[in-house]
């Protein structure tokens, strides 16, 4: 009995491990997807198909089911296309978006009908939606706008009604198509010059459009009725003047001298108290400064002036526009006191994890060697809390003295983009498409902070693979904007220039899967010897190699990183021209799996 158990074990585990194999898709998103379909109705023809799938005892990707793609190892599902199908029932975005992966959703010319769920938000890398030709009610989810990535929108031929969500909040839309709905109220303030398809005729908008809509004239707006502009038959009324004009200059000129008073009663009070604090900074420095690096036996930070104990200073944080509550009314003895924990030390500074009371994890940036006068350092962080990008980390606090330059950052628990290249992946699979997504979105975050800061002579000043975050949700997010002054030569430019350098370094990380090691150079002059020698394809990281990655793309990607870390800083793009030639590459990896038949 004995000598039959080793063979049967031996079968048993074979079969386990083809069972394994031909499972790349996890269960639960599995049966998400076959509620998904339940839901859309389709007709029991279509169902009797052959190769049609849709169902618990088999998988998406190795089985190849009707409409869907995925990616290049087969594990996640990346696009649905389900056109003209007949389906008559509704879309379930809650099961839909189980599949955390799909950047392609499209459904047209069915007779779907229902409203769209808030519960799209969760298809947290969709960049395609296509629902033309059904007849889907309600209105457009304010959750919509939540998606970052979203490229092109086509919602035509349905009827749809209701306000638009504040839609010029995705950044990178290129095309918006709601013609032919019933969709009221005001148009948003849509970027026409950035868009490249836009069509919101035949609804019932109402008030103005902008003198200046790009490309697009009359036809995207006709056939609704109370919409006037300068590109429509119906012109805008002139507003007219009111006739107590007197009363309004009189009660308009109490108001501004009231202001006056104001702001120089507050000035006055500004005054003296920066006056009381530069007193006790002197009596603080008199004391002694206690600077001490964490000790084993205490969770006591050394970004301190002097400890609470001590007398010390007592002053709040400058919060800005902060969303993490635990901010709000926090006093630097308050991070003195609260644990915290050393996550790096390099030339510029220190990093410390900070837990305050509240609970919520903060990162605490204290900057060394940097002169710059305290009022510099003030209009510098309100200058850059000013311009907002949702990839770019924003400063939630900051505190600054003679002696202390301290930063507040909100804690991105998922690291950084080093660690997910050089570090341990925790079974992370950092394919192609994610790596061009990390390219993308940090080229567009820099090319728009460039662009509002140029005058202001704000670059990133320290742009590496470290300072690249990643959000609870995977997105990319650039941290410690504008915190270093670069010293090299006294243009303004030049900083610009060489946040276009070390972008460069980024990608040849990215392509290479292969660490900077020193300032850039070792990993530069490394790629430049082997695209030198025409050994170009020896570059990549044999990863993506494996993974099947399309080499025309990842040669395309490797000629920007090139022209960013080119030796003449004269010849090198900007970052606005870097980025559009990432987005362009980026469109075209898409196109290449949107252009498959379903």
């Amino acid at each position: 009995m004995g000598r039959n158990i080793q063979p049967i074990f031996c079968v048993s585990f074979v079969f386990f491990l083809l069972f394994s194999v031909g499972k790349m898709e996890d269960d639960d998103v599995r049966d998400a997807l076959v509620d998904f379909m339940n839901a859309l109705g389709p007709p029991r023809t279509i169902q009797n198909t052959t190769n049609w799938g849709w169902n618990t005892s088999s998988d998406p990707c190795t089985n190849t089911w009707h409409g869907v793609t995925c990616d290049t190892g087969n594990k996640t599902v990346k696009k649905i296309v389900l056109e003209k199908l007949s389906l008559t029932g509704t879309l379930d975005f809650e099961s839909l978006c189980e599949e955390t992966s799909l950047i392609v959703l499209s459904l047209k010319f069915n007779n779907l009908t229902g409203d769209l769920s808030p519960e799209i938000s969760n298809c947290k890398k969709l960049k395609h939606l296509y629902l033309t030709g059904n007849h889907f009610s309600g209105s457009l989810p304010d959750s919509l706008t939540g998606l970052a990535d979203l490229k092109r929108i086509d919602i035509s031929n349905n009827e749809l009604d209701g306000k638009l969500p504040d839609m010029p909040r995705i950044t990178g839309l290129l095309s918006f198509l709601a013609q032919d709905n019933r969709f009221t109220g005001q148009l948003p303030n849509f970027n026409y010059h950035q868009l490249q398809d836009f069509d919101v005729s035949n609804n019932d908008f109402s008030g103005s459009i902008p003198d200046d809509t790009g490309k697009f004239g009359a036809n995207s707006f006709l056939g609704n009725p109370n919409l006037c502009g300068k590109e429509l038959p119906k012109a805008c009324p002139v507003k007219k003047r009111k006739k107590n004009l007197n009363n309004i200059l009189m009660f308009s000129g109490y108001a501004i001298l009231g202001l006056i008073v104001l702001v120089l009663v507050s000035l006055l009070f500004l005054k003296r108290k920066e006056k009381h604090e530069d007193t006790k900074s002197v009596d603080s420095e008199k004391k002694g400064v206690n600077d001490s690096v964490i000790s084993s036996g205490k969770n006591r930070s050394e970004f301190s002036i002097t400890s609470a104990e001590n007398g010390g200073v007592s002053a709040s944080l400058v919060v800005l526009s902060s969303p993490v509550e635990a901010v709000n009314g926090m006093r630097f003895e308050d991070l003195l006191r609260a644990p915290a924990e050393l996550m790096g030390r390099g030339k510029h500074g220190s990093l410390y994890k900070v837990i305050p009371t509240g609970g919520i994890p903060l990162v605490v940036k204290r900057i060394k060697d940097w002169d710059i006068s305290r009022d510099e350092f003030k209009k510098r962080m309100q200058r850059i809390d000013q311009v907002k990008h949702p990839k770019v980390l924003p400063v939630v606090a900051y505190y600054c003295s003679k002696q202390e330059k301290l930063l507040v950052y909100e804690f991105q628990q998922n690291g950084s983009l080093f660690n997910l290249l050089h570090g341990s992946q925790n079974g992370q699979h950092f394919d192609w498409g994610s790596r061009l997504n990390v390219a993308c979105g940090t080229a567009e975050a820099l090319a728009f902070m460039h662009a509002e800061l140029q005058n202001d002579g704000i670059a990133h000043g320290n742009i590496k693979s470290s300072n690249i975050l990643f959000t609870q949700d995977m997105e990319v997010c650039v941290s410690e904007y504008g915190l270093m002054v670069v010293e090299d030569g006294s243009q303004k430019s030049n900083a610009f220039n060489l946040d276009v350098y070390a972008f460069g370094v980024i990608l040849l990380e990215l392509l290479t899967g292969k660490p900077v090691q020193s300032n850039g150079l070792d990993l530069t002059q490394w790629v430049n010897s082997v695209v030198k020698e025409e050994w170009t394809g020896e570059v990549f990281d044999k990863k993506l190699v494996v993974e099947g990655a399309n080499e025309e793309r990842m040669v395309a990607l490797l000629q920007i990183a090139l022209k960013c870390i080119n030796g003449s800083p004269d010849v090198r793009p900007g970052i606005g021209q870097v980025a559009a030639m990432i987005v362009s590459l980026k469109e075209e990896d898409e196109r290449s799996m949107v252009s498959s038949d379903p």
